[in-house]
């Protein structure tokens, strides 16, 4: 279920000293998404041997840390796509790459993101300086240190006896559905937010919450905490310009949903199994 096992990745701000870039991923962001090589219509990252034969303009690097031993970097260039590789945004690589791999240029996208927009002290003006021993921003000028920043979130799935809550957002195709889903508010608890969101988004109050477990979710930047809840009590009422329609789908009948490598998706895959034991 995790994207990444900890066992496998190692996140380090410098690269080993005898550690080769030959056969290091490349997460080389333009405009547009990733420059990449696709393999039967599976992107994988450039690698460091294709990497200098291609004639581009590096404006940044990163060192992500080391995944199965393997060293990962963010980069950000610019320039034309060379011949025989393809440009893909992050959502093209959802659903087709292992949850792992996705994950994984989640950061490098969050990284060069977060590089870009903190060039400068944001409470000085003073040109900021790479963090001589953390991956952060330090200002020369006042000393501020900016760290890549997170917006915690929540995403829940509301239940009720064999059925599940799903909604489809307004700007959604009409056949998909999925959880609910909201930002923490300044001074919540993230409890709070579940009970505030549901209550938003489709009139409803739950009980009963139940944490699953988080998920980075770089569009841009959210770390989403995952959760069951139980119906407690009141009729749908969709907020307007957000909810297109809610409604309660017994797990036969289930629509379109999230691909396997979402939350939201884990959190419908394990009520199912919760309700049926041995059913996917």
């Amino acid at each position: 279920m995790w994207p990444i096992d900890p066992n496998e990745f190692e996140s380090l701000v410098r690269p080993p000293a005898e550690s080769s870039r030959d056969d290091a991923w490349f997460f080389i962001q333009m405009r547009g998404g990733f420059v990449c090589v696709s393999e039967q219509g599976v992107p994988r990252p450039v690698l460091g041997d294709e990497l200098r034969w291609m004639d581009l303009e590096v404006l940044s690097e990163h060192y992500l840390g080391q995944h199965r031993g393997r060293c990962c970097y963010a980069m950000q260039a610019r320039g034309s796509v060379p011949e025989g590789y393809a440009m893909a945004g992050l959502r093209d690589w959802l659903g087709r790459v292992e949850p792992a791999l996705f994950s994984l240029a989640g950061r490098a996208q969050q990284i060069v993101e977060w590089h870009v927009s903190h060039q400068y002290c944001g409470r000085c003006g003073h040109e900021m300086e790479d963090h001589p021993e953390d991956r952060a921003k330090r200002c020369p000028g006042c000393e501020l240190i900016n760290y890549p920043k997170l917006s915690p979130s929540i995403i829940v799935l509301v239940v009720r006896g064999r059925q599940m809550l799903l909604a489809r957002n307004a700007n959604w195709p009409t056949s998909m559905f999925s959880t609910l889903a909201g930002f923490v508010e300044p001074g919540e608890s993230i409890e709070q937010t579940v009970h505030r969101e549901v209550r938003e988004e489709v009139g409803l109050d739950v009980q009963n919450l139940r944490y699953f477990g988080s998920q980075s979710w770089p569009f841009p930047n959210s770390l989403m905490l995952g959760f069951h809840a139980e119906y407690r009590g009141g009729d749908i009422v969709c907020q307007d310009e957000e909810i297109a329609e809610a409604r309660w789908f017994d797990i036969g009948d289930l629509p379109d949903v999230p691909p396997k490598t979402a939350i939201s998706r884990w959190l419908i895959d394990e009520f199912i199994t919760e309700v049926e034991p041995g059913r996917s």
